[in-house]
């Protein structure tokens, strides 16, 4: 054993987690990757597109504190896909294709198989995405993680034609909003969730309420977040939306307005999609107001459309022919004076 082996860091171990997730990494190759993981940087070439004015979209998120239910749980195969998803739908929101990712996995003590699930659970995120893992880090940092403990981050890059972005001065007054279900919590909300199951009711992560059909405490909330780019890529490329919203933290409050202009209203009429159990239970159990639930989770909608009115039955066809459900659930509308830009009926 060396001395930066006695200090903590085992770089054998990293060596073993690069051959064991070889596989899981080529699984995800597109057109416009170059080589493999391996060398200094990722590479993509952009020519291979054939996008006459490209706009690069970028984002990065993390997975926040529902890596602790993971950790509790010692599940470790779909939290990569959480961290693909929170960043494949920002961009996706912006009208872009998402090209490739990056992961950033930061650890008390590389275990190679441990490290390695993360890792597939991102390549298997980025498979239903359509985006190249290109490339990644894992530190190991005894000292700043205890050595059970990981932190996991991710950044992705889309490509957008220039012509077909979708900003907030795209969608207008009389436009429809289309709203697809969410998976469950997804990735927000997670540290009040943690107050209300373990600080304040003491609930063991394998108990089954009733009030979630038969599901345990730790598969509802655990539940993977869902990437909706297969559905709506080709809508944005045909034209048939006029903005996206990605319900994250800050749930339809903070984050619907952000699809359109200041002088709009979002109408949202809050009984015209099914209310997932987990919300409820939720909001029964932590004696919650439902403004509170409004404000940080995303009750049961993780995308909505702006839709032309005349382009909704084209859009709603495609997406059941994708088997994406969708609802109509309410309108944009000039915005009263004084008004705030949403409101929820």
């Amino acid at each position: 054993m060396n001395r930066y082996q006695e200090a903590g860091v085992d770089v054998n171990a990293g060596y073993e987690l690069v051959d064991r997730i070889k596989n899981a990494v080529k699984s995800t190759n597109r057109p416009g990757v170059v080589g493999g993981i391996g060398s200094f940087g990722g590479l993509f070439d952009l020519g291979e597109l054939h996008v006459k004015h490209p706009i690069l979209v970028s984002g990065t998120d993390g997975v926040g504190t529902k890596l602790l239910i993971a950790q509790r749980l010692n599940k470790h195969d779909t939290i990569g896909i959480d961290v693909v998803a929170m960043c494949v739908n920002d961009v996706l929101a912006q009208g872009a294709e998402p090209l490739y990712f990056l992961d950033y996995i930061a650890t008390g003590h590389n275990d190679p198989a441990k490290m390695a699930a993360i890792v597939s659970g991102v390549a298997a995120g980025c498979r239903e995405a359509g985006a190249a893992l290109i490339g990644g880090e894992t530190a190991e940092m005894p000292d700043m993680y205890a050595p059970e403990e990981y932190d996991l981050a991710g950044t992705v890059t889309g490509v957008a034609e220039k012509t077909a972005m979708l900003t907030a001065d795209r969608p207008a007054a009389g436009d429809l909003l289309l709203g697809l279900p969410s998976s469950g919590l997804h990735s927000n909300g997670f540290s009040l969730v943690r107050q209300i199951l373990f600080k304040d009711h003491q609930l063991a992560l394998d108990a089954r309420p009733a009030e979630l059909a038969g599901q345990t405490i730790g598969e509802a909330i655990l539940a993977p977040t869902k990437i909706y780019v297969r559905p709506v890529l080709p809508l944005i490329r045909q034209g048939l939306v006029q903005g996206i919203a990605h319900i994250t933290g800050g749930g339809l409050i903070e984050n619907l307005p952000r699809m359109f202009g200041d002088q709009l209203q979002a109408v949202v009429n809050a009984g015209s999609w099914p209310q997932l159990p987990i919300f409820t239970y939720l909001r029964k159990l932590g004696n919650l107001p439902l403004a509170d639930c409004w404000q940080t989770f995303n009750m049961g909608l993780g995308l909505v459309l702006a839709v032309q009115p005349e382009k909704l039955t084209a859009v709603q066809a495609a997406l059941t022919e994708a088997g994406q459900e969708s609802y109509q659930v309410g309108c944009l509308r000039e915005r009263p004076a004084g008004a705030a830009k949403i409101e929820i009926k």
